[in-house]
């Protein structure tokens, strides 16, 4: 520090010392403040264990800390991170890839607040003039207010008749989700059974359980009468009768008929976000249809009946956002020109980081991972916050190289304004506008968690690390393609944006389809492709893992390993699993005892009893081979591939599931690490095993290079052929344009989004691609290849 510089101004570094966040190895670092810094490495290696598991943690742990008591017992306690020492730490933002929440009253409009500053416009400005905001908020139902109110003055009283009336915009049909429910009661039940015998066929209503006990104790419906076979008002009564009290089992419960109590606790929540096997059986037992009354749009005929220049508030939040923006702009009335101002930067964020296809009335649950990081983004643009941390995973997930360039210069922008940049990131376009690059490896799990490099971009290049040595890597054409052995037609695709779109998807190759996003990609292959017989859709669906979950359990590699112990030393098989018999009972089988201290955070120690192996001791001394079941769980997947090959501990169905994770790479992960430690990548791609496992001749593979390290594409290339040389179909929906360059056909949508996007611009090879240089993906793909 010069002698001129005052004492405040020397904090320019985040000093991070000895951090040992899951599979970090004591790392210390110095992260210049202010500046746009790129954490690489391969999937696994320990970016974000550094960037969110560390300096965020931390950032947000000590923002929690400033409440009061009292506030921080209602708020999710945060254990302090594993490490010595931080400093100069600022308020983190992180903008991460976790979706937008699934609550199915959740829109883009008003996770952006976008919607908020609509409803106070049409409140202003809307003909004809029917009430406040309130009144266009579909969360908001009119209330109908009624009474006597009595005024005491002195030493008399008087009694007033009142009436109110508050408007909301709730459509009270739908209740404000747009859509109503025809339950098929076929699906519901079995009507030659009885209760007593299964007849209720809804996930978790077995017959021995509580939900199945309240129907048969509680007096209204037999337990052990066929279905068929009850009178008319038995059948009422179990399909359709209000909640009421009853006793059941000794004890007071709340009897409800089988229909409405599947509509409160079923049928209310965003069916993408169900578990796997209740969203089929809801799927497959329920239509849901747009509400007649409002017509989908969730409002109520009032608030549809007040509009702007012919236009109500349900037609804006309909129209296509580039669109919106522009019709904002045609709005000259001074008394709301700020609001009109501040709603047209918000809608024009939207297209300038390439939502503009997006409508304000699309559900949050239903965008990708990369469109809700965008949407997060949106809230900061406009921030007059200055010297705060916003921490991104993989920002560039999902976007068309046309797209990354626009995604470069907000977060160059955000970093112009003051702000430090924190960026986890593979793509090389990114990587090459830091100021500072932070390389971990040299590779996964347990074999990184260690600085390989710090410094500039031109200094990285030079570096012999895995990254510095795969920075300029440029895949090549292929000199000749495969020849296809059929076509998969599709005839008049209009799902979501497609213009009535007809291709012949060839069948026996790699076919990649690309487009910018929002061009139609997702609504062709997984509309007219996805939904067939026979094909295995392996899309971005988040893994929520536990940390009772671990790679063994996720891919049912546990389940033939337990039986195989149970015969090898004659025992239950129930014994060899931590979340049954087998458990340590000190810890549950967790390994770990958690000790709840309130508002401060949750302390968590090792088992003194099992020592974290989280078996009772009888059950480690029951063997397979040369190993008990936690050594079994603390292989990685490489060593467990030799063990479950040799004569003593043979097990072929583990070893099919070891040797598929394996293949996706995923070599260095232990079978035992809790699903809850996996970054993105490493939790997609042990989807990705898992469903290699399923039987089906084409596989549709929707961004599988998310998450992966430069290094590492070309592993999943080699993946790829292996699936199409053993007889599968293969299609991809791609931008990196490595997997392009080695497609042996390219279907390519656009040529815009949105109302602009919809049709194919391209079919063919990827070397016709490039020679016609006809889209913009051409374009990036021949100056890609040097061509």
């Amino acid at each position: 520090m010069s002698a001129s510089q005052h004492p405040a101004d020397g904090h320019d570094v985040i000093r991070v010392l000895g951090a040992r966040e899951n599979n970090l190895k004591g790392v210390s670092v110095d992260i210049p403040k202010r500046r746009l810094t790129v954490f690489t490495g391969v999937s696994g290696s320990g970016k974000s264990s550094l960037v969110f598991g560390t300096i965020a943690a931390e950032s947000k742990r000590m923002i929690d800390e400033t409440y009061p008591a009292f506030v921080q017992g209602f708020m999710p306690s945060l254990a302090r991170p594993e490490v010595d020492r931080l400093e100069g730490l600022t308020t983190a933002i992180i903008v991460d890839q976790e979706r937008l929440g699934a609550n199915p009253r959740s829109t883009v409009g008003t996770a952006t607040d976008v919607n908020a500053m609509l409803r106070i416009l049409f409140s202003r400005l809307g003909d004809p003039q029917i009430g406040s905001p309130n009144a266009f908020s579909f969360n908001v139902p009119s209330v109908k207010v009624s009474g006597t109110m009595t005024i005491e003055r002195g030493e008399g009283s008087q009694s007033i008749e009142r009436s109110d009336t508050m408007l909301g915009g709730m459509c009270p049909r739908c209740e404000g989700i747009g859509r109503v429910n025809d339950i098929d009661l076929a699906q519901l039940f079995d009507d030659s059974l009885s209760l007593a015998d299964g007849a209720i066929t809804v996930p978790g209503y077995t017959p021995d359980g509580w939900y199945v006990k309240i129907y048969t104790e509680s007096g209204f419906v037999p337990g052990d009468v066929p279905i068929r076979d009850l009178t008319p008002e038995q059948r009422e009564a179990f399909l359709y009768k209000e909640a009421t009290k009853v006793k059941a089992a000794g004890m007071s419960m709340t009897y409800e008929g089988l229909v409405p109590k599947l509509q409160r606790t079923l049928l209310s929540k965003d069916v993408d976000a169900m578990q796997p096997h209740i969203r089929t059986f809801v799927e497959r037992a329920v239509r849901f249809l747009p509400c007649p009354d409002c017509e989908g749009t969730r409002l109520s005929a009032s608030a549809r009946s007040s509009r702007i220049a012919g236009r109500s508030i349900a037609d804006a939040c309909a129209m296509q956002i580039s669109d919106l923006a522009e019709w904002v702009r045609t709005i000259d009335d001074a008394s709301v020109a700020p609001l009109v101002q501040s709603l047209a930067q918000t809608l024009d964020s939207f297209v300038a980081i390439g939502l503009g296809y997006l409508s304000l009335d699309r559900s949050s649950g239903t965008l990708s991972g990369g469109e809700a990081q965008r949407t997060k983004l949106i809230r900061h643009l406009g921030s007059a916050l200055t010297d705060v941390t916003y921490v991104f995973d993989e920002p560039t997930i999902g976007l068309h190289p046309h797209d990354i360039q626009r995604m470069n210069d907000l977060l160059l922008q955000l970093r112009d304004k003051g702000n430090t940049v924190l960026v986890v990131e593979h793509k090389p376009e990114t990587i090459a506008i830091a100021d500072h690059v932070v390389d971990l490896g040299p590779r996964a799990g347990t074999e990184g968690g260690e600085i390989q490099f710090e410094g500039t971009v031109e200094a990285l290049r030079a570096s012999d690390t895995l990254t510095g040595t795969h920075l300029d890597d440029r895949a090549s054409l292929k000199p000749a393609v495969r020849d296809r052995s059929g076509a998969i037609e599709v005839r008049g695709a209009t799902a979501n944006n497609l213009v009535d779109v007809d291709v012949d998807v060839p069948t026996g190759v790699l076919t990649v389809v690309t487009g910018v996003a929002g061009s139609g990609k997702s609504s062709l292959v997984h509309g007219s492709i996805g939904t067939r017989d026979g094909v295995v859709t392996i899309d971005q669906t988040a893994i929520r893992g536990s940390r009772r979950s671990n790679p063994a359990t996720y891919t049912g590699l546990l389940e033939p390993v337990r039986k195989a112990f149970a015969k090898a030393n004659g025992v239950k098989p129930a014994l060899f699993s931590a979340n049954s018999e087998g458990a340590c009972p000190t810890c549950k089988g967790a390994g770990l005892i958690f000790t709840d201290l309130g508002p401060m955070s949750t302390v968590s120690t090792t088992c003194e009893d099992c020592g974290g192996k989280r078996f009772m001791a009888s059950v480690l001394e029951y063997r397979l081979g040369d190993l008990d079941i936690s050594e079994v769980l603390g292989l990685s997947v490489a060593e467990a591939r030799e063990y479950f090959a040799q004569p003593a501990s043979r097990v072929p169905a583990a070893s099919s599931i070891v040797d598929r994770l394996a293949d996706v790479g995923l070599g260095y992960l232990t079978l035992g690490q809790p699903l809850n430690t996996l970054s993105g990548g490493e939790r997609q791609r042990l989807r990705l095993a898992v469903q290699m496992g399923e039987t089906g001749g084409i596989y549709v593979l929707d961004e599988p290079t998310t998450g992966l390290h430069l290094a590492d594409v070309q592993h999943l290339l080699g993946l790829l052929d292996r699936l199409v040389e053993s007889g599968k179909t293969v299609i991809v929906i791609e931008h990196h344009q490595a997997v392009m360059a080695h497609a042996d056909w390219i279907i390519d949508l656009g040529p815009g989004a949105g109302h602009d996007g919809g049709r194919i611009v391209f079919e063919g090879t990827p070397a016709e691609l490039v020679a016609a240089r006809s889209t913009l993906t051409g374009e990036h793909l021949a100056t890609y290849v040097g061509a």
